[in-house]
């Protein structure tokens, strides 16, 4: 999401540093900033509201001795982007006393029939709730057996009685609910194409009846100024509480999340970012804003790894490491565990210096599944022992998997350094080298709480150790095609692969003897 954004804000913020602030650079770097802003389709007001906080500030900078002041102002630019996009606000009170009503309202196809199912898993599975879903959109009939599907994959009730209003069914719910002991009820409203008079008249009967106690619009990133505009409305007719934005692993350029809460002054309380259930998250301004300048977001990555990331496997891991006994069997663990987090492609856009670059590493977004594929074509003894991996071997896995052989070859090589590294590691423990930052995992879940150990963040997550050579992770070596300075190909000299040829020749013309 926003790479547009980011890399125009990557290459302001490159331009700034070891610079003086003079009003000449200020108003350079302002118009930079208003013309990228535009380009993400941010709102005309927004805009000139940013540009003249960061210009007014800029100018009044007192530089501090030691600290180059471009860094200063992108300080400033920060603080003003989590400002426009802030407050933090996730939190959704609760009645002590009956069902708690959450109405969803928006256009069709903002997504808010899934965003209904995300929400309540996370309420079922974070907050220890027990929902209850309603199928009120009566508008798209396939949006009632579209609930009722994901109702079933969740475990989750879904309550829909037909030949109802949704008025009248949205009340029935609440009855239902109680009856059920849900103790959260979730409205899945019906969506128009656009903003209308029957739209905004079932909305305020719905909310007539049922009395929610939240009422969130679900706003579609990708539609820009759209979102902006449908938010504003429907704040004026329902006063909403909150704001819920999807899509944000699309192309989104950004407008909508950078916008929406500065004309509606509602906050962002949870974004979508891709189409599994689980892949609804609590909006977080400042980490956003970090993201945006290509800073990174290690605290999140840290947190996915936590959540994601299965405890006594990654134990387990490092035991074999110290019995140097680590091997692909291992690694493929390791792949399936870092699939889990998400798509490679945001993993890596959260890493500080690489969000804005993402798209010159030429992913494809089937990486994980190339490395996969091959590890997959081998033996359980190939697995365990990858030193017996000779020539003939090889050519068998390229051809059982759909690659090359310089694939195999590539991947193996790394596996190898890879394997060289955590030997060295093992012989020395303590809490400088691999072991200690695998045991920094688990100081690092109290540390995310209170906003500490950031400086330790990269050191201490599985799977994304950057000594382990480019962009190597932590039981798991670059990926084909990743490394910065070197392709992957078979580590083999001119010489050697013309020698590798002509015995093949040789090979192959005495098997045609043979015939």
């Amino acid at each position: 999401m926003f790479e547009t954004i980011t890399s125009r804000f990557t290459d302001i913020v490159a331009g700034l540093r070891g610079k003086k602030i003079t009003e000449g650079n200020v108003k350079e770097t302002v118009r930079a900033i208003r013309v990228a802003l535009l380009e993400a389709d941010v709102a005309l007001p927004v805009v000139k509201s940013f540009v003249k906080k960061v210009s007014d500030k800029a100018l009044g900078l007192e530089v501090v001795e030691g600290v180059d002041a471009g860094q200063l102002f992108v300080k400033i630019v920060q603080d003003e982007l989590t400002e426009l996009m802030g407050p933090v606000d996730p939190e959704i009170p609760f009645r002590n006393k009956g069902p708690t009503v959450i109405l969803l309202a928006g256009l069709q196809g903002s997504g808010k029939t899934t965003t209904c199912a995300k929400l309540a898993k996370l309420l079922r599975d974070k907050k220890e709730r027990r929902p209850l879903m309603v199928a009120a959109d009566l508008q798209r009939p396939a949006a009632i057996e579209q609930l009722k599907v994901l109702g079933k994959q969740l475990d989750i009730p879904v309550f829909h009685e037909p030949d109802l209003a949704p008025p009248k069914l949205c009340e029935r719910a609440v009855e239902e609910a109680q009856r059920l002991g849900c103790d959260t009820v979730l409205l899945d409203t019906a969506g128009r194409l656009h903003i209308d008079e029957a739209l905004m008249g079932e909305l305020k009967d719905v909310a007539k009846k049922t009395k929610p106690d939240q009422i969130f619009l679900v706003c579609d990133a990708m539609t820009g100024q759209d979102a902006v505009n449908s938010a504003k409305e429907f704040n004026e007719t329902l006063e909403l509480t909150g704001l819920i934005l999807t899509k944000l692993d699309g192309d989104a350029r950004g407008g909508a999340a950078l916008s929406v809460k500065h004309i509606t002054g509602k906050t962002i309380k949870f974004i979508g970012t891709g189409e599994k259930l689980d892949r609804l998250e609590p909006f977080h301004p400042d980490r956003m804003a970090s993201r945006i300048l290509g800073m990174g977001d290690v605290v999140s990555l840290v947190e996915q790894a936590q959540d994601k990331m299965d405890q006594k496997l990654q134990e387990e891991m490092e035991q074999k490491i110290r019995d140097a006994s680590w091997n692909l069997n291992d690694f493929l663990k390791q792949i399936d565990q870092i699939k889990k987090m998400g798509p490679l492609r945001d993993l890596l856009s959260m890493l500080p210096g690489i969000g804005a670059k993402v798209d010159e590493l030429g992913l494809q977004g089937d990486e994980m599944k190339i490395v996969e594929s091959i590890i997959q074509s081998m033996t359980k003894l190939e697995r365990e022992r990858p030193a017996i991996l000779n020539t003939s071997r090889r050519q068998r896995i390229a051809r059982g998997c759909g690659r090359t052989v310089e694939d195999v070859n590539g991947l193996l090589k790394q596996f190898k350094q890879m394997k060289g590294l955590m030997d060295s590691m093992a012989g020395g423990g303590g809490g400088g080298g691999m072991f200690g930052k695998m045991k920094a995992m688990n100081a690092m879940r109290k540390q995310i709480k209170s906003g500490e150990g950031m400086g330790q963040a990269m050191g201490g997550l599985p799977g994304l150790d950057p000594s382990a050579g480019g962009m190597g992770l932590d039981g798991m070596p670059a990926l084909p095609n990743m490394e910065a300075d070197a392709p992957v190909r078979s580590g083999k000299s001119k010489k050697d692969l013309q020698k590798q040829k002509k015995a093949e020749r040789q090979r192959r013309r005495k098997q045609r003897k043979r015939r």
